[in-house]
């Protein structure tokens, strides 16, 4: 799997194949894709960066689709849920998934100094952390890595 949040690529492209691989994934899974849901997912596809709830919310604000804070985050918990989305720990904000549907274990390599986001893909049950845990008896149900650096744009540039 291929890191697209350095690299340039149509934008075009990458939102409407997003919007539409989630359309059929819902479809697929009898899941109701409504039009906040998918405005949402548009505006995390359209930013490319991980974007905060409150931001998604002051935009679904201007645009009359809401204007209390559980419109986005129940929005936000939906696209989560289903693996449409990531949450970001370290930002506190949300980014689309780059492999809707595929089931994997993401990464993601967080620029300090732009705040860039791209999200790779991991292997934890194959790595050291799953034969640690396989060693434990323990059952890993989620993970979370985030790396922090400089992301190939801001390399070189004052800070």
């Amino acid at each position: 799997m291929d890191s697209l949040g350095f690299k340039h690529h149509d934008h075009s492209t990458c939102i409407s194949g997003g919007v539409a691989a989630v359309i059929q994934s819902c479809k697929e899974a009898g899941l109701q894709f409504t039009p906040v849901r998918k405005r949402v997912l548009e505006l995390l596809l359209e930013r490319h960066r991980a974007v905060g709830a409150y931001e998604i919310l002051d935009t679904l604000r201007e645009e009359g689709l809401g204007s209390q804070p559980p419109v986005a985050y129940r929005a936000l918990d939906f696209l989560v849920k289903h693996g449409f989305a990531h949450k970001i720990e370290r930002l506190n904000a949300f980014i689309a998934c780059a492999h809707p549907g595929d089931n994997h274990s993401p990464a993601f390599l967080i620029c300090r100094s732009c705040d860039a986001v791209a999200e790779t893909a991991t292997v934890a049950a194959g790595g050291r952390l799953g034969q640690a845990a396989e060693e434990t008896g323990f059952t890993i149900e989620r993970t979370v890595l985030e790396a922090e650096g400089v992301c190939p744009n801001c390399q070189g540039q004052p800070e």
